[in-house]
């Protein structure tokens, strides 16, 4: 089983709010079907969630944020979602539409329900999810963000291979003559933030793939505008990305 993020920055242009990218989720959808092992999808919010988390301030910390922001967060995350699910049956492809109130409770996944979303991918539909403002108890809400989603399935489903969709080619020792990082071994990467990016950007990814390794699964990130450079990495072909290998094998 293959666990695929699409970041928001592949999806959406972040530099303007609202804005799908809908020639590249096209181009991705077209490269999905090129994999032949079960796909789960989750992602990211882009400038559609995290336009309006950083409009009404609200974060991945549990708090009491304005309600009607929570409203146009969970309003606007279906609209983008929507988008990819679209492109995904417009490409002959059965995507399954999972909103993460569907397997979590709170900030907690529920173990028997994440389950139950290896089931669905197994049967040869694609689940879809998303980062999402989410109802935490207490009046409090917290914005989930896909990438946190990703380590949650893995650690449960422990899926064959991890892949996160970048803007990026992958991670870069330096930013200036752009040198990537083919395995990270401990090196300081070097980190660029979008300030419209409230659930940690890149260094909340590099924190997420380093757990999901850690759990002994191979995560990959490779540049999601080049959509073959995933096939590859399925495929086990030689392919352009930086990979933080598991630490021990898993099934």
């Amino acid at each position: 089983m293959i666990l695929i993020k699409l970041g928001g920055s592949i999806i959406t242009n972040k530099e303007k709010p609202l804005s799908p990218r809908r020639k590249t989720i096209d181009i991705l959808a077209k490269s999905l079907k090129k994999i032949s092992e079960p796909i789960i999808i989750v992602h990211g919010g882009g400038s559609y969630g995290h336009y309006w988390s950083v409009k009404y301030d609200m974060h991945t910390k549990e708090k009491k944020y304005d309600l009607r922001g929570v409203a146009i967060i969970k309003n606007s995350m279906i609209e983008l979602n929507k988008i990819i699910l679209d492109s995904l049956l417009k490409n002959k492809l059965s995507p399954y539409c999972l909103p993460p109130t569907d397997f979590m409770s709170g900030n907690k996944p529920i173990s028997k329900k994440v389950k139950e979303i290896e089931k669905i991918a197994k049967s040869g539909m694609i689940p879809v999810t998303y980062g999402d403002a989410l109802w935490f108890g207490q009046n409090k809400t917290f914005i989930l963000s896909g990438d946190k989603i990703m380590t949650h399935i893995a650690k449960i489903l422990k899926p064959r291979l991890t892949i996160f969709a970048l803007n990026e080619d992958g991670v870069y020792s330096d930013l200036r003559s752009k040198k990537l990082i083919y395995e990270l071994k401990g090196e300081r990467p070097s980190i660029s933030e979008n300030k419209m990016d409230v659930t940690g950007g890149m260094t909340r990814k590099i924190e997420e793939a380093s757990k999901i390794a850690k759990m002994g699964m191979n995560v990959f990130f490779v540049n999601g505008n080049k959509p073959e450079r995933i096939v590859k990495a399925v495929k086990n072909s030689k392919f352009e990305g930086t990979v933080f290998r598991g630490k021990k094998n898993v099934r």
